[in-house]
């Protein structure tokens, strides 16, 4: 591993979360409500996780903030020298996500030419989880090759490091389509508006994890978290082998994270939401 940049400031790290990110709706200057310490630190680790290519893309969960202050946000990142490289803000039928282009089209592409696409169909009424078959996986295929000319289009549109711009979602699955995005080997996809099949079915759960002293010591950033059905795990085993393999193929190649622990664990839970 290539000896890393410098630590990242601290005090820079908080107060552009708590100014970008700090007030909910409506919320005056008076009343703006003080992102804790220790939450946009692991807000600054999960961006990096991004821009270090340990993956395609981050959901974003910090408050209220829309893509504009989220925007602003990575923009303020980027002057305290933590995201270098390109990022986008995607906002999707009320979500927003972070993504690195590059690998985020990548990820699509190789979800585009999988055969069979690793989708798991887990729709309620259904006997159990089932990898969906060429018929089934149409609709999300369809959408996800929607997406990503939509983000070959927004990149194209401008040259700015941190570009913003929404998709029409329509009747997507934004469970499939944001789960492709996060780079997970396998993704569920269902009937909309449906209740899914997986409660009390045992599912794997995958769990990436690493140490982030470029921002600071003793920091764990959780860089995935995943599961697929146990039952699957044979026929879906080539995939995340290759998750697997990629993810330490990148962590190999960046000196902003160590430590990388990589793990997993069955679980059994009455209600699963997706």
């Amino acid at each position: 591993m290539a000896a890393g940049p410098g630590a990242l400031p601290v005090p820079l790290l908080v107060s552009a979360a708590r100014e970008a990110l700090g007030a909910g709706p409506g919320a005056g200057a008076g009343r703006r409500r003080r992102l804790p310490a220790a939450r946009a630190l692991h807000a600054a680790g999960e961006v990096l996780a991004v821009a270090a290519g340990l993956k395609p893309a981050l959901l974003w969960d910090c408050g209220a903030a829309g893509p504009a202050e989220l925007r602003r946000y990575l923009g303020r990142l980027r002057e305290a020298g933590l995201a270098p490289g390109r990022l986008h803000v995607l906002a999707m039928g009320g979500s927003a996500l972070v993504l690195r282009p590059a690998l985020a089209r990548g990820r699509l592409r190789a979800v585009l030419g999988s055969r069979p696409a690793p989708l798991v169909e887990v729709s309620a009424g259904r006997r159990g989880p089932e990898l969906c078959g060429p018929a089934e996986a149409q609709p999300a295929l369809r959408h996800l090759a929607a997406l990503l000319g939509h983000l070959r289009d927004a990149e194209a549109a401008s040259a700015e490091p941190v570009t913003a711009s929404e998709v029409a979602a329509g009747d997507w699955n934004l469970c499939t389509v944001a789960g492709v995005l996060l780079g997970y080997p396998a993704v569920y996809t269902f009937a909309q508006g449906a209740e899914n099949c997986l409660a009390l079915t045992p599912l794997r759960v995958f769990t990436a994890q690493a140490s982030c002293p470029r921002i600071k010591d003793g920091l764990r950033v959780r860089i995935y978290s995943f599961s697929v059905p146990e039952s699957l795990c044979p026929q879906l085993r080539d995939a995340l082998d290759a998750w697997s393999r990629q993810l330490k193929e990148a962590f190999s190649t960046q000196s902003d994270f160590v430590d990388l622990c990589i793990s997993s664990e069955v679980v059994s839970l009455p209600a699963v939401a997706l």
